[in-house]
């Protein structure tokens, strides 16, 4: 989680799941899913991390309708680099869309998303799109 820039990063906290802001942002309200569960592959994670993942599912996908009006929504398991459970969301738009004035365009509409186009808010930026994000979070 630490990689993600925890816990200034941290939108919201479950008892099995942790919701941060994306460092990098290709698209605004980027977010990364990370379960608190020590577990590296998806069919390791517990059938109650699998019942509360259903909620943060929910409850992520309504705070970012709320904050930048997605018109699709990605949810990337990239495990690459970083092998324990997580997700990249990306909400996915045709026209740029923004979050604590930080414009971002979707580099990769309508096709796959372009990871490498991004946005990286500075820390004062970063803390009030926490905030925003924070502000609209219900489960």
């Amino acid at each position: 989680m630490t990689k993600f820039g925890w816990p200034a990063s941290r939108v919201a906290e479950t008892e099995r799941w942790a919701i941060a802001l994306r460092p990098q942002q290709p698209t605004a309200g980027a977010l990364v899913v990370i379960c608190k569960e020590p577990v590296q592959a998806f069919a390791d994670v517990s059938p109650e991390g699998f019942a509360e993942f259903g909620r943060v599912v929910g409850a992520v996908e309504r705070m970012l309708t709320e904050t930048v009006g997605y018109e699709r929504i990605n949810w990337l398991m990239l495990m690459m680099v970083d092998p324990d459970v997580h997700f990249h969301v990306l909400p996915r738009s045709s026209t740029p869309r923004s979050l604590a004035g930080l414009q971002v365009a979707d580099a990769g509409w309508p096709g796959p998303p372009s990871l490498g186009a991004f946005e990286e808010p500075d820390a004062s930026r970063a803390e009030v799109m926490v905030a925003e994000l924070r502000a609209r979070w219900s489960i």
